[in-house]
């Protein structure tokens, strides 16, 4: 055997880690390295990946919107009625994704929105009846202050799904918690609700609007 093969650790030179090492036999820089850096943007690309997977785009129904509103801050939004598993959403959506916070719709988009939803058939005739009836009053402006309820309950607290004005013409569609330590709280969540309890709330705050 030609000695030039074997180093003094009776091992093949090429793969003794210490006689290889600095000659031209050693990869450390070379095709191991190259191995190692191209692994390293398939850790990164395995990040983005899971970071994706946290970001998945939102759950998103048969939907009828109105809009786009913008916001004192440049951000601009529509609002969508959509059917979703157990009943309706109202929410707001920003850049294709669904925003977390109570969603805000002027009361003639809200007509429309109705109007449009049982134009096409979005929801159950009953349910697309009830929401029509419940806005057939919504040509009088409601003031600001004034809002209707319908109550529930989660678990074992009380909950209420509000319509309030703001009176500019503007609702805000929200549901709120009574938590017995601090009262009521809004959530700024998109409500997802049987589509009664937003006629019965529209209905209340468009009553309360007349009187």
């Amino acid at each position: 055997m030609s000695s030039s093969l074997f180093c003094r650790h009776n091992r093949f030179t090429a793969d003794c880690p210490i006689c290889s090492k600095g000659t031209v036999l050693d990869d450390s820089g070379g095709a191991a390295g190259r191995r190692s850096r191209a692994a390293r943007p398939a850790a990164r690309h395995s990040g983005r990946a899971g970071r994706s997977a946290e970001r998945a785009p939102s759950f998103a129904g048969p939907y009828v919107s109105a809009g786009p509103y913008e916001r004192e801050d440049g951000t601009r939004y529509e609002i969508r009625l959509e059917r979703v598993p157990g009943g309706v959403r109202v929410a707001s959506w920003s850049g294709g994704s669904l925003e977390r916070r109570a969603p805000e719709v002027r009361a003639d988009d809200l007509v429309a929105l109705v109007d449009a939803a049982r134009a096409r058939n979005l929801l159950p005739a009953g349910d697309a009846d009830a929401l029509a009836e419940a806005v057939a009053a919504a040509g009088d402006a409601a003031p600001g202050g004034i809002a209707g309820a319908s109550p529930g309950r989660a678990g074992d607290m009380r909950e209420e799904l509000r319509v309030e004005a703001r009176g500019d013409g503007m609702l805000r569609i929200a549901r709120w918690l009574l938590f017995p330590s601090r009262g009521w709280e809004l959530q700024e969540a998109a409500p997802m609700l049987p589509a009664r309890r937003y006629a019965e709330a529209l209905r209340a705050l468009f009553s309360a609007a007349s009187a």
